[in-house]
C-alpha cells in the first residue's frame, strides 16, 4: 500500500443519502468527490441533482429557496433554475439569460433504500449499482438504524479498515471480536471488479455482539466474516456464528452494510446499517436487540474506528510519499482492491503513478 492518494472514479455510482432523508419540499446538499451537488424532490416525487453553485458568482444554491414548479432560487441574487439545470429567470435588466448560466445536471437513482448519484460523462446505467437487495428483502424489524457519520480521512483508509477485520480483536475487543480470534484463517477471492476477504475461526469464544443474536448460552462457536468490496467504496459483510461442528446454514448473524463516499481528499461520508439473517431469538426481544445492535455499531464506528483512522490520516500526511507502510499477510485484501481501483482509473483515463501501487 502507498500513502499516495488515488484520484476519484467518475463513471460510477456514489451513495449520496439514505433515500428517506430527502423529503418533499426540502433541499439537501453533499460534496461528493470534491463536487458540490444540490438534491431535491420534484413535485412528482422524483429526484433532481444539480451543481450546487450558481453560475453567476458561484454562490451555494442550497442557501436559497425551492420554489413551486421545481425551481431553485439563488439566495444571493435571485436567479432561478429548473430541475433540468436551465436558468429560467434573470431578474435584472432585460432578463436576458446567458447560455453559460445553465447548471450541470447529475443522473440519480433510488435503489436499495439509497439515493445514488453518477458523476461521470458515460451513460449512467442503474444496472451497475451493486446488489444490496438484502436491505429491501429483510423484514424491517430486523434492519438496524440507517445511520451516517463523517470521517476526517481519505476513503482508502476507511476501506482498508473494513476490508481487513483483524483489527476487531484489538480495537473492538469483547464486542466484535476477542483475542483468540486473531489466528483466524484468511481467504481472499478476487473477480474482475470485486474483492472478498473471509476470516474463519472454527472454535473460539463468542463475541458480545453475537451473544445478542443467539437464543441460548453458547460460550464456544465457529465464527466467520465474509466481506466483499464493490468499487468505488461499497462493502457487504456477512458475519455469523454457529455451534462448532454444525453447518453454517443453521447459524445466525448479521449483514454489515457499508457505503463509503469520498467528500474530499481528506473526508469521507459513511452510511451504514445491518440486517439480521436466520433470526432465532423470540419476536418479543427483537426491538431491544435491534436498539442494542444499532448503538453498538455506531459506537464502534464513531468512537473507535473514526478516531483511530482520523489520527492515522494525520500521521500518513506527516510521513509523505517517501515512507511506505509495511505489508503483512492481513493486507492482501486491501492490496488487491487497490489494484482493481487503479485499473478502473486507468480505463477512465485518470493519471495513476504505478510506481506507488502495491505489487506485494
Amino acid at each position: 500500500m502507498s500513502s499516495r492518494i488515488l484520484p476519484f472514479l467518475q463513471n460510477t455510482w456514489y451513495v449520496a443519502f439514505w433515500s428517506g432523508d430527502l423529503v418533499p419540499g426540502a433541499m439537501l446538499h453533499r460534496r461528493i468527490a470534491n463536487v458540490p451537488i444540490l438534491f431535491f424532490r420534484r413535485e412528482d416525487g422524483s429526484v433532481a441533482a444539480l451543481m450546487d453553485r450558481c453560475s453567476h458568482r458561484f454562490a451555494p444554491l442550497h442557501r436559497g429557496k425551492l420554489l413551486s414548479g421545481d425551481r431553485v432560487q439563488c439566495g444571493y441574487h435571485g436567479l432561478e433554475f429548473g430541475a433540468d439545470g436551465r436558468c429560467v429567470l434573470n431578474p435584472y435588466g432585460t432578463g436576458n439569460i446567458p447560455p453559460a448560466a445553465h447548471l450541470r445536471v447529475f443522473p440519480v437513482a433510488e435503489k436499495h433504500r439509497l439515493l445514488w448519484v453518477w458523476l461521470g460523462t458515460n451513460a449512467a446505467d442503474p444496472g451497475l449499482i451493486p446488489d444490496f437487495s438484502v436491505l429491501s428483502t429483510t423484514a424491517p424489524e430486523h434492519v438496524a438504524k440507517l445511520d451516517y457519520i463523517r470521517i476526517n480521512a481519505n476513503i482508502e483508509l476507511v476501506t482498508n479498515n473494513l476490508l481487513d477485520l483483524s483489527h476487531t480483536a484489538f480495537l473492538h475487543e469483547g464486542v466484535h471480536s476477542n483475542p483468540d480470534h486473531v489466528g483466524a484463517e484468511i481467504v481472499v477471492e478476487e473477480t474482475t471488479d470485486t474483492v472478498t476477504v473471509s476470516r474463519i475461526s472454527p472454535d473460539v469464544t463468542i463475541p458480545g455482539l453475537m451473544k445478542l443474536l443467539v437464543p441460548h448460552e453458547m460460550p464456544r462457536v465457529e465464527k466467520w466474516n465474509r466481506v466483499t468490496w464493490f468499487a468505488p467504496g461499497n462493502l457487504l459483510l456477512q458475519s455469523g456464528v454457529t455451534k462448532p461442528g454444525d453447518g453454517r446454514e443453521v447459524g445466525t448473524g448479521i449483514y454489515g452494510i457499508h457505503f463509503l463516499t469520498p467528500e474530499t481528499d481528506r473526508t469521507t461520508h459513511y452510511h451504514f446499517t445491518s440486517a439480521r439473517w436466520n433470526v432465532q431469538t423470540k419476536p418479543a426481544a427483537n426491538d431491544h436487540i435491534m436498539r442494542q445492535l444499532s448503538e453498538l455499531r455506531r459506537y464502534a464506528f464513531e468512537y473507535q474506528d473514526g478516531p483511530m483512522i482520523e489520527t492515522q490520516q494525520q500521521l500518513v500526511d506527516e510521513a509523505g510519499d517517501d515512507e511506505r507502510p509495511v505489508l503483512l499477510a492481513i493486507d492482501s485484501g486491501p492490496v488487491k482492491y487497490r489494484r482493481i481501483l487503479t485499473r478502473l482509473l486507468d480505463a477512465e483515463g485518470s493519471f495513476v503513478d504505478h510506481a506507488l501501487v502495491p505489487t506485494g
